[in-house]
C-alpha cells in the first residue's frame, strides 16, 4: 500500500530506540502535574516551556532515542504489553496450528533466535544476490524488479491498491515515485553542510554494505557510487513533499495502452503478470514524469549500474533481519548518523516492531483485550459526538463560508465515519504461513501477504470496516477517500486520554485530537474531497479564495520558525497539519465551553479548567529532540516541530490570551489582524 499523502494523522512518531530511562517508561499518573512546568517563565512569552520547562529538564533522551516525549513514553509503556504478549505466544508450544497465537509466537522466537540468525551471516540473501549477478540484459533487469516487487521489496517505484479518488466505490491498482535511499529527493542536491555529509554517509554507509557481502574494497566502493548517482537521477524527477500533498495532480488514472505509452520501455504486462494480477484495468499513475524518466533510464543506464541498484536493495531491505554486521551498519547510518540515536534498540524491541508493522492486528486483538476497557470507549465516543457538534456550530457561523458550501460542509461533517479503539472485523492471516524455521523467511513471508491483500483488493467492492492502523498505535488519523477518523486504542490513553479525569484535560487533550482529524476533512487537502470521498469540487470559488487567504496567513506565520540552524519550518508542506492544529484546538475548546455551561467548576492546583484545557494540549507535545532528528524533520515532516505546534498555534486563538490574560506586551502576542481566522471564531 502506498503512503496516502492524503490519510492525514495527528502526529509521525519515529521511535529509533532502546532501553528507555526506568523512571521515564510509564505515563504521569496526574493528570496535569505542577510539578512539569516552569513558573519562572510567563506563560504568554513562551507556553510551551511554561508548561513543559521543568519536565524538559528532567528527562532527557535516552541515548536510543532519537526523541522523547508523551508519544514516546505511551508508546514505550505499549511496547512492554506487547512484550509480555509475544513472549507468551513464543512459550505456548501448544497454540493450534494456524492460530494468531501459534504465528506471532514463531514469528518472535525465530527473531529472537539470534544464535540462529548469526550462523547464517548473509546466506539469507545469497540466492537473491546470485539471481542479481546472472542478469544479462535489460530484460532480465525488468524481471527483477517485477520479482522484487512481488517480495513487497519495490525497487525504483511504489505499488498498492486505493480507492479511486474521483469514485471511491472502487478499488484501483496504483504506482509512485520511489526508489530512493535517503529520505527525500532534496538531501540529493542541498547545498547545505550537513545534507552534504549525509550524501558522504550515505556512500560509506553503502561501501560498507557492499563489502559485508563480499566485494572487495575497490567494487565495493565503486558499486556504491553508482548507486548514488543512480538514485540522484531518480531524485531529479521526484516531486518534492509540497507537491505530493495536492491530490489534484497527484491522480492521473490511466488505462493500459495510456501507461504503455507513457513508459513504452517497461513492460507492464509481464509486470503485472507477474505480480499476480493479469487484468489490472485502469491504474493511478501518481507522478507521470517520473515514469517518463524511468522509461529513459531503462534504454540508457548501464547494466552493471542496474545490478548494483538491484543488490542495494536487497541488502538494504533485509539488513536488520540479517547477521550483526548487517545490523550494526544499518544502526550506524539509518539511526546515529540520520537521527543522533546513540545506541540500538534491545533486540525484543526491534523485533517487536517488526511483528508490530506484518502483523498488527494479530498482536492487536489481544493487546485491546489487555489495555481498553469498555467505559474507554464510551467516553471517547461522547467526546468525538460533543466535539462534531462544535464543528457545526463553527461551520455555522463563521463568515468566509457562503450558505452553499456550509451545507455541503455540514453533509459531510454528519457523514463522517467513527472508528473508535480497535476494528469491528479482524483482518485474517490465515492464509498466512509462519513457522519456527528462518527469521527473515517469516519477514519475507508477512511481507508478501501483505502485498497480495493490496493486489486482491483491486476490482473488489471497498471494504469499509478496514483500518489503516493497528490498534496498538500512538496516532490517529483521518482518511479522505473513506471520510472517516480512526483512534487506535494505543492513543485513548494518559496524557492524551483519561476517562476518569475532568473535562478540561480530556478536551485538551484527546479533544484536540480529535477536532484535528475532524479539521482534515476541512483542510487545503481533504476539503477537496466530498461526503462521499470524492475528489471533487464542491466548495463555491468564493468560499476557496477566502479560505486561501486564510490559510495562507498561517502558511506565512510558520514560514517564519527557525527551529535550529537557518532551516525555516515549510509553511506550505506543514499546512494541512497546522489547519487541524488550528482547529482542533478552536472546535475541542468549544466543545469544552459547551460542556462546562451552567456549571461552576473550582480551579485545581489553582489552574481554571480553560487553563487546563491549554496546558493538557502544551503536555501533549512536550518532547526533547536531538538536533538530527529535528532537522530531518523539518525537511521531511509535514508536521510541524513540538514545540511550534504549542507556541505557533495558541497566538492565533483569542481564548488562551483570555485565558492567561494575556496582553500586548507577551512574546507570543499576535495583533488580531495577523491572526489566521480559519475555524477559530475569535
Amino acid at each position: 500500500m502506498k503512503i496516502n499523502l492524503a490519510v492525514f494523522a495527528i502526529v509521525i512518531v519515529f521511535i529509533m530506540a532502546g532501553e528507555a530511562l526506568c523512571q521515564n517508561t510509564r505515563p504521569q499518573t496526574k493528570a496535569i502535574d505542577p510539578a512539569n512546568m516552569d513558573i519562572s517563565i510567563k506563560p504568554c512569552n513562551d507556553f510551551f516551556h511554561y508548561a513543559n520547562g521543568t519536565w524538559l529538564k528532567n528527562n532527557p533522551i535516552p541515548a536510543a532515542f532519537d526523541q522523547w516525549g508523551s508519544f514516546n513514553i505511551l508508546a514505550d509503556h505499549n511496547s512492554d504489553v506487547l512484550h509480555e504478549i509475544l513472549e507468551d505466544a513464543a512459550n505456548d508450544k501448544s497454540a493450534p496450528v494456524g492460530s494468531n497465537k501459534q504465528k506471532i509466537g514463531d514469528f518472535y522466537a525465530t527473531g529472537m533466535d539470534s544464535a540462529a540468525i548469526e550462523a547464517l551471516g548473509m546466506k539469507p540473501i545469497v540466492e537473491e544476490l546470485n539471481r542479481i549477478e546472472a542478469i544479462k540484459n535489460i530484460q532480465g533487469v525488468q524481471q527483477e524488479i517485477d520479482r522484487l516487487h512481488s517480495l513487497n521489496l519495490n525497487p525504483l517505484f511504489g505499488f498498492g491498491s486505493e480507492q479511486d479518488p474521483k469514485n471511491s466505490i472502487e478499488v484501483i491498482g496504483e504506482i509512485h515515485q520511489g526508489g530512493l535511499g535517503l529520505p527525500e529527493r532534496d538531501y540529493y542536491f542541498s547545498d547545505e553542510a550537513r545534507s552534504k555529509r549525509i550524501r558522504e554517509e550515505y556512500v560509506k554507509h553503502m561501501t560498507a554494505m557492499f563489502q559485508l557481502i563480499g566485494d572487495d574494497t575497490i567494487k565495493a566502493a565503486t558499486s556504491a557510487q553508482s548507486v548514488m548517482t543512480f538514485e540522484t537521477q531518480l531524485a531529479k524527477v521526484s516531486r518534492r513533499l509540497v507537491d505530493l500533498r495536492d491530490p489534484d495532480k497527484n491522480y492521473n488514472k490511466m488505462t493500459q495502452a495510456q501507461l504503455t505509452a507513457l513508459a513504452p520501455a517497461f513492460d507492464w504486462k509481464r509486470y503485472f503478470t507477474d505480480l499476480g494480477w493479469s487484468n489490472p484495468g485502469s491504474v493511478d499513475v501518481g507522478q507521470p514524469e517520473f515514469f517518463k524518466e524511468v522509461d529513459t533510464m531503462l534504454g540508457t543506464v548501464p547494466i552493471e549500474t542496474w545490478k548494483n541498484y538491484l543488490r542495494w536493495r536487497i541488502v538494504s531491505n533485509s539488513a536488520n533481519s540479517l547477521s550483526s554486521p548487517f545490523v550494526a551498519e544499518n544502526f550506524h547510518f539509518r539511526g546515529t548518523i540520520m537521527t543522533g540515536a546513540k545506541e540500538m534498540q534491545p533486540r525484543w524491541k526491534r523485533i517487536r516492531g517488526t511483528i508490530d508493522g506484518l502483523l498488527g492486528e494479530a498482536v492487536g486483538e489481544v493487546y485491546v483485550a489487555k489495555a481498553f476497557p469498555p467505559e474507554a470507549k464510551a467516553r471517547a465516543l461522547e467526546l468525538v459526538n460533543n466535539i462534531k457538534l462544535a464543528l457545526r456550530e463553527h461551520i455555522n457561523a463563521i463568515s468566509w463560508m457562503d450558505d452553499t458550501t456550509k451545507q455541503a460542509a455540514l453533509k459531510k461533517l454528519d457523514a463522517i465515519v467513527v472508528k473508535i479503539g480497535y476494528p469491528d472485523k479482524w483482518r485474517d492471516y490465515s492464509k498466512l504461513g509462519i513457522d519456527r524455521t528462518s527469521y527473515l523467511e517469516n519477514v519475507r513471508h508477512a511481507s508478501q501477504f501483505a502485498i497480495r491483500r493490496e493486489i486482491d483488493k483491486i476490482g473488489k467492492p471497498v471494504d469499509r470496516t478496514e483500518w489503516g492502523m493497528s490498534p496498538q498505535i500512538v496516532n490517529a488519523y483521518y482518511n479522505p477517500s473513506m471520510n472517516e477518523i480512526v483512534f487506535p486504542a494505543g492513543i485513548l490513553q494518559p496524557p492524551f486520554f483519561d476517562f476518569k479525569a475532568d473535562d478540561a484535560v480530556n478536551y485538551g487533550g484527546i479533544g484536540v485530537v480529535i477536532g484535528h482529524e475532524i479539521s482534515h476533512g476541512f483542510d487545503d487537502q481533504g476539503s477537496k474531497f466530498d461526503a462521499e470521498g470524492n475528489l471533487k469540487v464542491w466548495w463555491t470559488p468564493e468560499t476557496r479564495k477566502k479560505f486561501d487567504e486564510r490559510t495562507g496567513m498561517l502558511a506565512h506565520q510558520f514560514d517564519g520558525f527557525v527551529p535550529i540552524d537557518s532551516l525555516h519550518v515549510n509553511g506550505a508542506m506543514t499546512l494541512g497539519e497546522n489547519i487541524g492544529d488550528l482547529g482542533g484546538l478552536a472546535i475541542s475548546y468549544t466543545a469544552l465551553e459547551n460542556t462546562l455551561r451552567g456549571k461552576n467548576i473550582a480551579p485545581i492546583d489553582g489552574f481554571t479548567p480553560e487553563q487546563r484545557f491549554f496546558l493538557s494540549f502544551a503536555q501533549v507535545w512536550r518532547r526533547n529532540v536531538r538536533p538530527e532528528r529535528l532537522r530531518m524533520q523539518v525537511k521531511t515532516d509535514v508536521h510541524s516541530p513540538a514545540e511550534l505546534r504549542v507556541n505557533g498555534s495558541l497566538p492565533n486563538l483569542q481564548a488562551f490570551y483570555d485565558a492567561f490574560g494575556c496582553g500586548k506586551d507577551g512574546a507570543m502576542y499576535l495583533a488580531p489582524e495577523k491572526r489566521a481566522m480559519i475555524w477559530n471564531l475569535k
